[in-house]
């Protein structure tokens, strides 16, 4: 078994997730007491949202690096970033290091594409939904096509992620108010949605989808089980 190294702590809520499921996983395909060989290093981040919203992605990028660098040192086959928005800085988090990235979209549109899917509502935060460093991959690299809210809406998910889940929240208001959002995505044409922010599952489950919903932390975590093991 490989061992992962995981970059969590954006925020800790995902990246418990990440824990739990990447052991159930493993439990799951090998039985009795199995469990991950693992480590994980976890930022601090108030450090990293004020630095997100400042636009300093090149301070994200050299702390994400370093933890990545000290993953290395500590024993990692290969790399999970337990974040969706911080992919945005992947290519230096590669640059940094001598092991692979399993980049968040790569399985995601996979297991798209293997529901016959080819158009697909994201939701995430701003620069998830607006930024090119993930639209961009799931068009150019996978030939998806990709339906985002619109601008008060992008508002509204970036507001409640920040606020409400990364706080630890759950809100059932903000449940309907997401609900009613996937729903104008199906009237724009999306096949299903990508929950493309890792806390966003913690809100809206498949039953509270009129969608088919592609939770991100959960198949980035199976594929990070999947690779440990292969």
């Amino acid at each position: 078994m490989k061992t992962i190294g995981l970059i969590g702590g954006m925020s800790w809520e995902s990246s418990l997730e990440y824990y739990r499921i990447i052991n159930e996983e493993v439990k799951r395909k090998l039985g009795g007491f199995h469990s991950a060989r693992c480590v994980m290093y976890s930022v601090d981040f108030a450090e990293i949202e004020v630095l997100q919203h400042r636009g300093e992605w090149d301070r994200t990028a050299w702390i994400l690096s370093q933890a990545a660098v000290r993953l290395e040192a500590g024993g990692a086959d290969f790399l999970v970033l337990c974040t969706n928005t911080m992919h945005k800085v992947a290519p230096q988090i590669e640059a940094a290091v001598n092991i692979p990235l399993i980049h968040i979209a790569d399985p995601t549109a996979e297991r798209i594409k293997a529901r016959g899917f080819r158009r697909i509502g994201l939701l995430g935060t701003r620069f998830t939904m607006e930024d090119d460093f993930y639209r961009g991959r799931l068009e150019k690299k996978h030939g998806l096509e990709v339906v985002v809210p619109d601008e008060a809406d992008r508002q509204l998910v970036h507001q409640v992620i920040y606020y409400e889940l990364c706080d630890g929240r759950l809100q059932e208001e903000s449940r309907k108010k997401f609900q009613a959002v996937i729903e104008k995505l199906a009237g724009a044409g999306a096949q299903g949605v990508i929950l493309g922010c890792t806390e966003i599952g913690l809100l809206v489950k498949q039953k509270d989808s009129p969608l088919p919903v592609f939770d991100t932390t959960v198949i980035h975590a199976e594929a990070a089980v999947e690779y440990a093991l292969s």
